[in-house]
């Protein structure tokens, strides 16, 4: 059954690869930019522009523009990673990062929740440098910070969403040759595209704020 998706930050790597992949398969994806790439023009779907997820204004357009659309999956992809270390902190890069990273999705969540089908999925796109356990290299404080809030958030919402039966995917892309690993990584992004709709099809109330590895495998907190 096709479904309709609507998917912020499509610009390209991984989110163009999953607007890519889903259009292909027959879902009708709706890609929320702040401007389109010629990549993302290319595949001829809807594109919603000037979406700047960490201002209240754009998200107010998005939700505006989306105001006759039953979404049945809403796709948070947009993110940037800065890298501050002890000694040169950069406060306000951090608050940056958690303006987009953290309040971002939360901010468009909340704006695009009564178009949100009951049964609807909602997918995080977080990282696994949001782990508190698992950080044993330090470093990059805005991005680990609003990565473990943003996954605080994806839990809450799955417990709050749940009356509703819409599920909450919390998910980490894996090491991919993207322009924010600057193009290293262990996987390219149709890879870790395809690993992503994978899991959001297999989403359901049991792995539901959940924090998983496109792999499959599941991530400490």
């Amino acid at each position: 059954m096709s479904q309709t998706i609507v998917l912020i930050g499509a610009n390209g790597g991984i989110g163009l690869e999953m607007a890519r992949q889903w259009q292909a398969r027959g879902d009708t994806v709706i890609a929320a930019v702040r401007e389109p790439s010629e990549a993302l023009r290319a595949l001829d779907l809807r594109i919603v522009e000037d979406i700047d997820i960490a201002s209240d204004a754009a998200i107010d357009k998005l939700r505006a523009a989306l105001e006759d659309t039953r979404i049945d999956l809403l796709y948070c992809n947009a993110g940037v990673m800065n890298g501050e270390r002890l000694g040169d902190m950069a406060f306000d890069s951090i608050r940056e990062q958690l303006e987009i990273n953290s309040l971002g999705p939360l901010r468009a969540v909340e704006a695009l929740l009564p178009r949100l089908s009951e049964g609807g999925k909602i997918g995080l796109m977080t990282s696994r440098m949001g782990s508190i356990a698992d950080n044993d290299s330090g470093g990059k404080y805005g991005y680990r910070m609003s990565k473990a809030a943003l996954n605080a958030a994806g839990k809450s919402l799955a417990v709050d969403l749940a009356p509703r039966g819409i599920h909450v995917a919390i998910l980490h892309p894996g090491f991919v040759r993207t322009a924010m690993t600057g193009h290293n990584g262990h996987i390219n992004p149709d890879e870790a595209a395809k690993r992503l709709i994978g899991l959001m099809d297999e989403l359901n109330a049991a792995r539901s704020g959940r924090f998983f590895h496109s792999d499959g495998s599941e991530l400490p907190w």
